[in-house]
């Protein structure tokens, strides 16, 4: 039996990079799998059309960062989908910068899109899954919101407040059944950090004690112990898949 038979998972991000590969994995273990997308139109329904003999997938549209609008979005999938027994809250942004030149508008778009977003659509989840006393939420946070970064103190606060956000959540609800745990990933090889320079790239792989970047995979793996109920027992944790780097 796929570890994820039965289930139906709420993915944001999931038209490219990590997310990509979450909703891929994801359809391969059995879930059913609703996604969202920003202005990726084109990935989003060339990804629904490569699932859709594999699982039930559909791709919303959708900010996760506007409150009302997360709350429209979770109506939809339970219309469509009758439950949410799994949230990824993945989407996420970096508007890098040394603090001298950061601009408060640089501060704000962060805290909003990687922030609010996951209390927005936790805050949407809770309910259907209350009433059916059982859920697990995955919340992306980064090693950077563990030990920092220069030219990127939004980005880390951000990701830093993920984890205080999944310990409280996880204290809150585990009463009701209802787990939440962090993923803090680290070099992670996607389309974006394949536009960097070459040198750059290997310089981080030789940071990283395996040798090499992660794969949206390495995370995706994670993001389905922690779905499924291998992790039965295990809430407010964050678990890092960055190949020691933190070691």
């Amino acid at each position: 039996m796929k570890l994820l038979e039965g289930k139906v998972a709420l993915i944001t991000g999931g038209s490219r990079g990590i997310g990509k590969g979450i909703v891929e994995t994801f359809a391969k273990q059995g879930a059913q799998v609703a996604f969202t997308y920003a202005g990726s139109v084109d990935k989003a329904t060339a990804l629904e059309n490569a699932l859709s003999d594999v699982t039930k997938i559909k791709g919303y549209q959708s900010d996760a960062s506007d409150f009302d609008a997360a709350q429209k979005l979770v109506d939809d999938v339970m219309a469509d989908f009758g439950k949410v027994d799994i949230l990824i809250n993945n989407a996420g942004i970096t508007r890098d910068n040394l603090l001298l030149r950061m601009g408060k508008e640089d501060w704000d778009i962060i805290m909003k899109t990687n922030l609010d977003s996951v209390f927005n659509l936790t805050k949407a989840v809770i309910k259907p899954m209350m009433k059916a006393k059982s859920g697990s939420i995955i919340n992306m946070s980064s090693v950077v919101g563990i030990q920092g970064n220069a030219g990127q103190a939004n980005y880390a606060a951000s990701k830093a407040g993920v984890i205080g956000f999944t310990k409280s959540v996880a204290l809150e609800l585990g009463s009701r059944n209802i787990r939440c745990n962090a993923i803090a990933p680290g070099f992670i090889e996607t389309e974006m950090t394949a536009a960097l320079d070459e040198k750059v790239i290997e310089q981080w792989r030789n940071d990283v004690p395996l040798k090499r970047g992660g794969q949206p995979e390495d995370v995706a793996n994670v993001c389905v112990f922690l779905g499924s109920d291998m992790s039965a027992y295990i809430t407010g944790q964050t678990l890092n898949v960055c190949g020691g780097l933190l070691t």
